[in-house]
């Protein structure tokens, strides 16, 4: 069974940083591509960055130059470094761990999310 847990929301002023990490944990041989989504009130869900196995990442527009995407492989986690926070980056965020090899199946999986707020 794999799970992913994920740390470090919480409220920030305008400017300010906050570091994500998501902890996947179980018996994985490998994990394709590890990503942070997030979705704000009466949005859809949207990529943030992602990171593929050989450490190639992509970003989205709004958050280039200000959000940093690295991994761990040794420990299953990967991290979103968040500075410069706009009160436009309040949203929950998730992340996500594509094509997990197991023992038993290849899936995705996605972490329970947590709250990042920006506020004065």
């Amino acid at each position: 069974q794999v799970q992913l847990v994920e740390s470090g929301g919480g409220l920030v002023q305008p400017g300010g940083s906050l570091r994500l990490s998501c902890a996947a944990s179980g018996i994985i041989f490998s994990i394709n591509a590890m990503g942070w989504y997030r979705q704000a009130p009466g949005k859809e869900r949207e990529l943030v960055a992602r990171i593929v196995s050989d450490g190639t990442t992509n970003y989205a527009e709004s958050v280039k130059g200000r959000f940093t995407i690295s991994k761990d492989n040794a420990k299953n986690t990967w991290y979103l470094q968040m500075n410069s926070l706009e009160l436009e980056d309040t949203a929950v965020y998730y992340c996500n761990a594509e094509r997990v090899r197991t023992l038993m199946r290849t899936f995705d999986y996605w972490g329970q999310g947590t709250q990042v707020t920006v506020s004065s």
